[in-house]
């Protein structure tokens, strides 16, 4: 009886949170899945219409669309992918990193694979605020037609302020994305509800016979059509992405619960409003609802809307960080706006790109209409590449044979191709876009961690082994150095040679430190590292020690931190009187290096952009000295 009364208090609070976390994650995980209904069965419409419309063709679209939502994202990402974690962290690049550590002779493969996936997100992060603030928007035309010359101008306001306020954080407003999305949805499942018995034959839709029918007999018609399908599942990648913020099981009860519900109805609806009334195929989904609440529709809309390209940026910031700590890109200024939550961050780097990004796509295009149309071809080919790590994933981290893997994933794996072959269609019509935006973001990987592994093995030809030098300055001669007080930090990236700082020190200053550190910071395959496995201190001699310290991929490399752990742990420094000694090397660019010589000149130009190190690693500033060298690449 007593346990019964003690674990009572306990599960509720346990249920209660697990109700918050599913509530958060409705606005953060689902914002962009949540916004498709406003433009994906009118663009799906749009090449079968031009003839009438025929009963089957509109049953069938809406068949396509609620199996495309249970087979890709139910199953797929909801029921398996969510299992594929890294110590609790998803998406293509956390996922990269959990294989990379059995990768072997597939190594480069899985490289591609993950900066291929990561650089399609990039490109959905830049269409997808463009394209769901106007479809919100144009809702505006709806409500009186003379605000349709004003559909840009309140869109390019809308955004500018959106990504102006995110050096603040999402923090503050982040409590009302939930509960604001949760309605959204529930307006968009009622607004479904409503119109069912316009026709109920819509309800046939639940049989996937009419979605095959469909593709049987549309023929080229059809593979148009599945690219405008494949809009109903934008934002997916999302649910895979966000589980570090949220957990598996809030994620699949949101799901469940209510956002799956919610979309089927409304797609439903949708369908048998335009069988019931052929006139609403201009804009189904706001004509679903009765003219006195078409204007707070449209801000319902709007709302989400902005609440869904939030979702995409932060994603954004969040896969930028997991890259530059992965060594797949240069140091970038990052700037925690939360003293609890360490996943919220802002790089103002990467958000003035998305910023013009955006403006020139809204620009470009105009309307919801031609930008849906460059849409999809992102989104399907990291869900392909998605598949691909997913397989490698069960091979190797869960054992499975490649046959069983195989003949789990390989269903899945050709009817994201199709979708995918479906959308290349579109290419000419602006799907050139996020192609080019994903091949730049590819070209700019691939620079970075080629000129750094050259630039490597080149000043590894003329570095001295750490234990040799160590013994030749140790030496009582005439020619030893000054030794001085206090302690030097000398950071390198390679342990086992003396850094290039501590070789021109003595060089030039002809002095050494009573107490000498050879520090290197790795970053680990793990989203996070615990204090107690933060660092390891290995002693040289009585002068020298070398220093590993660990961060996660997801973490802020902060060196002074883990200094202050080091001196909590018994190893004594007096901070004031330690120096930090860097190496900056001047690179100049040589067509014999191994690369083009556009390419050398891309990659000097990425490392010039790089954050100062003093500032990546959070060194004390007035405590920094930098010694340069010359460098041929």
């Amino acid at each position: 009886m007593q346990s019964h009364t003690g674990s009572a208090p306990h599960s509720h609070s346990r249920g209660r949170t697990l109700f918050l976390l599913a509530l958060g994650s409705v606005g953060v995980v689902y914002g962009d899945i949540g916004t498709s209904p406003l433009y994906a069965f009118r663009e799906a419409l749009r090449p079968v219409s031009d003839n009438g419309l025929v009963r089957e063709e509109v049953v069938g679209l809406i068949s396509l669309m609620i199996w495309t939502l249970t087979i890709i994202v139910t199953v797929k990402y909801v029921l398996f992918l969510l299992r594929a974690d890294n110590h609790g962290e998803g998406g293509t690049l956390s996922l990269l990193a959990l294989l990379s550590k059995t990768a072997g002779k597939h190594a480069a493969v899985l490289f591609f694979m993950g900066a291929i996936g990561a650089a399609l997100f990039i490109g959905d992060a830049m269409i997808t605020p463009a394209l769901s603030v106007l479809s919100a928007v144009e809702g505006l035309k709806l409500v009186t037609p003379t605000l349709g010359d004003y559909v840009v101008p309140i869109s390019v306001v809308i955004l500018v302020m959106l990504f102006a306020v995110q050096s603040l954080g999402t923090a503050a407003v982040s409590k009302f994305f939930g509960p604001i999305t949760a309605v959204w949805f529930m307006v968009m499942g009622l607004g479904g509800i409503s119109h069912i018995s316009d026709d109920l034959g819509i309800l046939a839709a639940f049989n996937p016979y009419y979605a095959v029918l469909f593709m049987a007999t549309e023929g080229y018609v059809g593979l148009v059509v599945l690219g405008a399908v494949f809009l109903t599942v934008t934002g997916a990648e999302a649910l895979y992405a966000d589980l570090g913020h949220f957990g598996r099981r809030p994620i699949q009860w949101a799901w469940f619960c209510l956002v799956f519900p919610a979309l089927t109805l409304n797609y439903l609806g949708q369908g048998a409003l335009v069988l019931a009334h052929p006139e609403t195929i201009a804009n189904p989904f706001f004509l679903m609802f009765p003219k006195w609440a078409l204007l707070p529709v449209v801000i319902l809309a709007t709302a989400a809307t902005i609440i869904a390209s939030q979702a995409v940026i932060t994603g954004a910031f969040s896969l930028t960080r997991q890259a530059i700590h992965l060594g797949f890109l240069p140091r970038m200024e990052i700037f925690h706006t939360s003293e609890t939550q360490t996943g919220q961050i802002y790089l103002p780097g990467v958000n003035t790109v998305l910023l013009f990004g955006v403006m020139a796509l809204v620009f470009i295009f105009g309307s919801s209409e031609a930008l849906a149309t460059a849409y999809g071809i992102s989104v399907t080919g990291a869900m392909v590449v998605t598949t691909v790590l997913a397989f490698e994933f069960l091979r190797a981290r869960w054992r499975w044979t490649p046959l069983a893997a195989a003949a789990v994933l390989l269903p899945l794996f050709l009817l994201e191709l199709t979708f995918l072959g479906a959308n290349l269609l579109k290419v000419h019509d602006g799907g050139y876009v996020p192609v080019m935006i994903a091949a730049a973001v590819v070209v700019l990987m691939w620079t970075w961690t080629r000129g750094t592994r050259i630039l490597h093995e080149k000043t590894r030809r003329i570095e001295v082994p750490l234990p040799a030098f160590v013994k030749s300055v140790e030496k009582q001669s005439a020619h030893a150095p000054v030794q001085v007080t206090g302690t030097a930090i000398f950071l390198t990236s390679d342990p086992d040679f003396a850094p290039a700082a501590l070789l021109h020190n003595i060089k030039h200053n002809h002095v050494l430190h009573e107490q000498n550190f050879i520090l290197t910071v790795k970053t680990a395959n793990t989203p996070r590292v615990i204090p107690a496995e933060r660092f390891s201190v290995e002693r040289i001699s009585d002068r020298f020690s070398r220093i590993e310290m660990r961060f996660g991929f997801m973490e802020t490399q902060n060196v002074s931190h883990g200094l202050g752990l080091m001196r909590k742990a018994g190893h004594k420094f007096d901070i004031m009187s330690t120096s930090f000694y860097l190496g900056r090397r001047k690179l100049v660019p040589d067509a014999q290096s191994g690369m083009p010589m556009w390419q050398d000149r891309l990659f000097i130009a990425l490392a010039n952009l790089a954050t100062d190190p003093s500032d990546y690693f959070r060194l004390p500033t007035n405590r920094v000295v930098e010694l340069g060298s010359h460098v041929v690449i």
